[in-house]
């Protein structure tokens, strides 16, 4: 299985940055802090009907219920139940109070009671817009010394007005907590696309420099005994470290940038050489054309794997790489695990090289094989299932 995770693009980046911060904030409050101007008709109801000191409680009353219906505005999504309808319950006070101030007007209170009750219980609170808009829509007309407050054709509307809000209301609170929750999903694909980075650059640089600095080691033993006997020849593998080094230096910066490139026939190439300085006799193939194309890098990790661990750990006197189109074995003729820490083919001496390996050819469908022969040395064995078999 492929675990890949694609990168957020700029773009994406920045709509997830836009939901969060229109998803917090004082933001949130924007759109229904300015549906509160309509509150100034309950204010010129106030004034119409009533006088004195009247005029003044039904001013301070709907002043009040703005400010408590922002309040729960802000906090209708985490507040304990307990406070949300202590909330509610002064809203609905206050609508009750404003009544014989503000006659039938006052329910235009009830489209912010529909709004916040909606927004918090969704579909739950069918019930409580039902019973606001029959108020809306009977207890003016009950009242017979309200009827003169009915002629503006906003108070006609209210009793339609609650439950077009309610689902209004409904359809935005289900959009927003939608975007809101592929705001959240996108970040977290954002956070596995940079750890699976982080991995891929840990993996790749494990295998890079684990390979190239063994190379180099054994070049540069293998330099250091022959100066006294043949300068010449141990100059020759001082210039052959340089070029190693310079190399190395250049699969480091490739494999940050994810540019480098890994092929079979250059890690049989470097395997044959770097055997050839540690002193092990390898049967290595010189033609890949038998692997599947497809395979061909892929088995040039297990590769560069394989002999990077057959010169640090076997203390092998020879080693053979076989090739067929579907898998890569190579075996050794060394002590096996040293450190007996393989406990069966499950685990190997590889370590960390060893588990990059299994992640590049899990991530590719196939398996691997890894522990002691007998009566001894090693064996690793990539399989990847032939094209006509997949799946």
């Amino acid at each position: 299985m492929n675990t890949d995770v694609a990168p957020v693009t700029p773009a994406e980046a920045e709509w997830v940055a836009t939901q969060r911060k229109w998803g917090q904030g004082w933001r949130r409050l924007a759109l229904p802090g300015v549906l509160t101007i309509y509150l100034l008709y309950v204010v010129a109801s106030v004034d119409k009907y009533s006088q004195g000191s009247g005029r003044i409680w039904g001013y301070a009353v709907v002043a009040a219920f703005a400010l408590c219906y922002l309040l729960t505005l802000a906090h209708f999504e985490t507040a304990s139940p307990w406070r949300f309808w202590t909330l509610c319950g002064i809203l609905g006070i206050l609508f009750v109070v404003e009544l014989p101030l503000a006659h039938a007007a006052a329910f235009v209170m009830c489209v912010y009671i529909t709004m916040v009750t909606v927004g918090r219980l969704g579909g739950y609170a069918a019930p409580i817009v039902i019973a606001l808009a029959l108020g809306a829509l009977l207890i003016p007309v009950a009242i017979s010394s309200w009827h003169d407050s009915l002629s503006t054709s906003f108070d006609d509307i209210t009793p339609i007005a609650i439950p077009v809000v309610a689902l209004a209301t409904f359809a935005a609170v289900r959009v927003q907590r939608g975007n809101q929750a592929l705001a959240e999903a996108r970040q977290e694909l954002a956070r596995l696309a940079a750890e699976n980075e982080r991995a891929r650059i840990a993996r790749d640089l494990h295998d890079l420099l684990g390979h190239s600095l063994t190379t180099i080691t054994v070049k540069a033993g293998l330099a250091r005994r022959l100066g006294p006997t043949d300068p010449s020849r141990a100059l020759q593998e001082i210039a052959e470290v340089e070029t190693l080094a310079r190399q190395s230096l250049a699969n480091v910066r490739a494999a940050v940038s994810n540019s480098h490139e890994v092929t079979l026939a250059g890690e049989l190439a470097s395997g044959r050489e770097l055997l050839r300085a540690a002193g092990v006799a390898a049967d290595i193939p010189r033609a890949v054309e038998v692997v599947d194309p497809v395979h061909q890098e892929l088995f040039g990790w297990a590769v560069r794997e394989g002999v990077t661990n057959i010169v640090r750990h076997a203390h092998a006197s020879s080693c053979a790489v076989r090739l067929s189109p579907s898998s890569v074995e190579i075996v050794d003729d060394g002590v096996g695990d040293p450190g007996g820490s393989s406990g069966g083919a499950d685990t190997g001496r590889s370590g960390n090289g060893l588990i990059g390996l299994r992640e590049r050819v899990a991530a590719a469908g196939g398996a691997v094989d890894a522990g002691p022969r007998q009566p001894q040395g090693w064996r690793l064995r990539v399989s990847l299932a032939p094209e006509g078999n997949a799946g």
